[in-house]
C-alpha cells in the first residue's frame, strides 16, 4: 500500500503525519542568501547536498549560483549524475574494488569530478584504478581542528600531493577542509602553510575548498580559500538558531505530528518517533522544538512515539488529535528518514519532491 502523499493544492492541516514539510518561501530566500553573501565576497559556493538529497533542490542552488555540487558517498553522487549534474565533488575517502570500479565509471561520464584523500593507501588505490583512463581530481582533505579526517601538517600536505601528481591517473587539484565551528584562523593558517610548500616545490593548487554551515557567515575569514561547502543553511534547524546563523524565521523544514495521546496532564504523545524525528542531540536536552509551544520537551523517542514533557509549558495544551509543528535538531538525517518531502507555501501543499538520494550511504 502506498504512503498516502499529498495533493498539489491540499492544506497541510490535512495531511498524513508524521511529515516533512519544507516552506518555498523560506527556502528560496536561503538560498539566495547565502549564494548572495559567497557572490559578494568572491568565494565559489558548493552546496552538500546531503541535507536535501533531491535534485530539483540542486538545481535551484545551481541555478542561484553555486559553481557545482558537494556528495558525501559515492551512491549519491551517482544518483545526481544520473539527474545531469556535471560538477561532483565526493568528500570522502573512497576504498576497495567494488566502489573504484564504479567511481572510475562516474568519472567517464561526468564533466568533472573530484574527491579527496588523506592517505597514501587511498591514493594507492585510486592510481592503481585510474591507471590509463580519464584522469581524476583529487584534492587532500586536511585537518585544520575538526578532529575527523585529514593529513595533520603542512609537509603531509606536500608529501601527498607529490604521489598524486606522480600517479598517471590523477590530477592533483588542491586542498580540502572540513573545520571545527569558529576554526577560520586555524583554517587559513594550515592553508597558507600548505599552499606555500606546494608552491615551492613547482606544485599548482588552483582549488582550496573550506566548509561548514555553522561558520558560513564566515567564510571570508579564510582569503586562502576558493570555495566553500554548506548543506544546513538550505533548510536550517534548531542547532543553526541556536548557533546564530539563522532566525526561526528562516526554518524552511518542519516535521508535522499529531498528538496521539495525553496519558496524563503533563505528557503527550506525538506520532513521531526515531523513524521521523533525528535521536541526534547536538548538545540538546531533547529531541526538537515544538513550534508555538514554549516549554514543551520531547523527552524520550521510541520507534514510532514522541513523548512530550509538558510540565513546564505556558501556552494551551495540544489535545489529542491536534498537529503540531516540530523543528528537528538536525534537518539532514530527517531527510534520510522519509522517501519524499512535501513543499508548501502559506500552507497549502506546492508539490512533493522525492528524496531521490535518500539510503545512498554506500
Amino acid at each position: 500500500m502506498m504512503f498516502p502523499w499529498p495533493e498539489v493544492g491540499e492544506s497541510l492541516s490535512r495531511i498524513a503525519t508524521p511529515m516533512p514539510v519544507i516552506d518555498e518561501d523560506r527556502l528560496a530566500a536561503n538560498i539566495a542568501r547565502a549564494q548572495g553573501y559567497m557572490t559578494a565576497h568572491g568565494l565559489g559556493f558548493r552546496p552538500h547536498i546531503k541535507t536535501h538529497k533531491i535534485p530539483a533542490v540542486a538545481q535551484a542552488q545551481l541555478q542561484a549560483g553555486a559553481v557545482g555540487i558537494n556528495c558525501q558517498k559515492l551512491t549519491e553522487a551517482e544518483v545526481f549524475a544520473d539527474a545531469g549534474f556535471q560538477d561532483i565533488l565526493i568528500t570522502y575517502n573512497i576504498l576497495g574494488p567494488a566502489r573504484l570500479s564504479r567511481l572510475k565509471a562516474l568519472n567517464d561520464r561526468v564533466a568533472c569530478l573530484r574527491v579527496v584523500a588523506d592517505s597514501a593507501v587511498t591514493v594507492a588505490g585510486l592510481a592503481a584504478a585510474f591507471a590509463g583512463s580519464k584522469p581524476l581530481r583529487v584534492l587532500i582533505e586536511c585537518d585544520t581542528g575538526g578532529g575527523r579526517v585529514g593529513v595533520q601538517s603542512a609537509e603531509a600536505a606536500l608529501a601527498l600531493a607529490e604521489r598524486i601528481a606522480a600517479a598517471p591517473g590523477l590530477r592533483f587539484d588542491g586542498l580540502l577542509t572540513y573545520p571545527a565551528v569558529g576554526g577560520a584562523e586555524r583554517v587559513e593558517a594550515f592553508l597558507s602553510a600548505s599552499m606555500q610548500l606546494l608552491a615551492a616545490n613547482g606544485i599548482d593548487c588552483p582549488i582550496r575548498s573550506n566548509g561548514g554551515s555553522p561558520d558560513l557567515w564566515k567564510a571570508h575569514l579564510v582569503p586562502s580559500a576558493t570555495e566553500h561547502r554548506a548543506g544546513t543553511y538550505v533548510y536550517n534547524d534548531r542547532s543553526m538558531v541556536r548557533a546564530g546563523e539563522c532566525t526561526h524565521g528562516d526554518l524552511a523544514m518542519h516535521v508535522l505530528a499529531t498528538v496521539v495521546s495525553r496519558p496524563t496532564p503533563v505528557r503527550a504523545v506525538l506520532d513521531a518517533g526515531s523513524k521521523a524525528l533525528t535521536s541526534d542531540l547536538l548538545g540538546f536536552p531533547d529531541h526538537g522544538e515544538i513550534e508555538g509551544l514554549p516549554g514543551a520537551r520531547i523527552v524520550s523517542l521510541s520507534e514510532e512515539h514522541g513523548v512530550v514533557d509538558l510540565s513546564a509549558c505556558t501556552a494551551p495544551l495540544p489535545e489529542v488529535g491536534e498537529m503540531v509543528r516540530v523543528i528537528p535538531n538536525h534537518t539532514c538525517v530527517v531527510s534520510n528518514l522519509f522517501d519524499c518531502m512535501v513543499f508548501h507555501r502559506g500552507g497549502v501543499v506546492t508539490r512533493v519532491e522525492p528524496v531521490a538520494a535518500r539510503g545512498t550511504v554506500w
